[in-house]
């Protein structure tokens, strides 16, 4: 359903995405981790060209076949909302707050779905009921409710078209924990009664485990591990990945608890040649440095771009290209 090829993004001189590729089929969920400035969000964004003017796009997005990097902007509007929609991070900021919620979840569906008011306020009626929230609270005001609340009425939203494609970008970033279980488990919940595809964006591997079948592990704007979510979580193959899977100490574990692992030095502000994790690797070598280090098969179904990830003599895919 959806194929992305050599994606690349650019703000002036400063790459934020630098040749990412992938593919994702109906149904499928995959899960986008990283550090802050790694590239996830602007990524994901530009997949719908949601991203400011001063972005510079290019390779391809091939959404049921075609390019949205070149469709025109009447197409690209039809296709948003109705083909493919985006849970945005903060929900107070994306919510209109001088609009009632119902004028705002009517609003995709009288301008695609083409119904009646009465009908598109029904639907609307039913998807505050599907995310749990009373119908009767339609002509509520965003702050009016509370922020997980908000963040329901954001997936409801998003769902309102019945899209074959959500994009959530960090949609539990500002929530409680609690809550946060409860809107992920609304999500997934939602997911596999409509059959949409995922992507979903978080800083939490956890989070992502939960929900996704798949994760890709993006660093200095390259996804720099792939592979079945459980097998990334419990036996990761990129020195950076397994940094960001020790970042979290396990509850109940006084060692992990007391002794948290972290990575020293900050995500890449300018990037030379070789690995852009380099500077910051345990591991780098001189072989790190030098040359581009690109995704290479390392087990089922799974790669890296690490030269220390020993290739199996039994698993053969294309460059840079994986799978979800």
């Amino acid at each position: 359903m959806l194929e992305v090829r050599d994606l690349r993004v650019s703000y002036g001189a400063a790459p934020a995405v630098r040749g990412v590729s992938f593919t994702l089929g109906p149904g499928s969920t995959l899960g986008v981790a990283g550090e802050s400035g790694c590239g996830k969000s602007t990524m994901a964004l530009s997949l719908l060209r949601l991203l400011p003017a001063t972005a510079r796009i290019t390779g391809e997005v091939l959404f049921k076949g075609e390019n949205l990097l070149t469709a025109r902007w009447s197409r690209l509007r039809a296709v948003r909302w109705s083909a493919a929609s985006v849970v945005f991070q903060g929900a107070m900021s994306a919510l209109n707050p001088v609009r009632t919620v119902g004028d705002q979840l009517s609003e995709p569906i009288l301008l695609h779905d083409r119904t009646t008011p009465k009908q598109a306020r029904q639907r609307a009626a039913d998807l505050m009921e599907s995310v749990g929230l009373p119908p009767e609270r339609l002509r509520a005001y965003p702050h009016e409710f509370s922020g997980g609340q908000r963040q329901r009425i954001m997936i409801a939203m998003a769902l309102a078209c019945r899209p074959d494609l959500i994009i959530a970008d960090e949609p539990t970033t500002a929530l409680d924990v609690m809550v946060q279980a409860q809107v992920m488990d609304l999500l997934a919940r939602l997911v596999r009664e409509s059959g949409s595809a995922v992507i979903m964006i978080s800083h939490d591997l956890s989070v992502l485990a939960r929900l996704c079948d798949t994760l890709a592990i993006m660093y200095g704007g390259r996804i720099v591990e792939h592979g079945p979510a459980r097998d990334l979580l419990t036996d990761p193959r990129h020195p950076y990945t397994r940094a960001l899977a020790g970042a979290f100490p396990a509850i109940g574990d006084p060692a992990s608890r007391r002794n948290p692992t972290g990575l020293p030095g900050d995500p890449p502000r300018a990037i030379g040649d070789g690995c852009a994790f380099a500077p910051r690797c345990p591991d780098a070598g001189d072989a790190c440095r030098t040359g581009e280090v690109l995704l290479r098969p390392s087990g089922p179904a799974r790669s890296a771009a690490c030269v220390r990830v020993p290739e199996p003599r039994d698993v053969r895919v294309p460059e840079g290209e994986i799978h979800a």
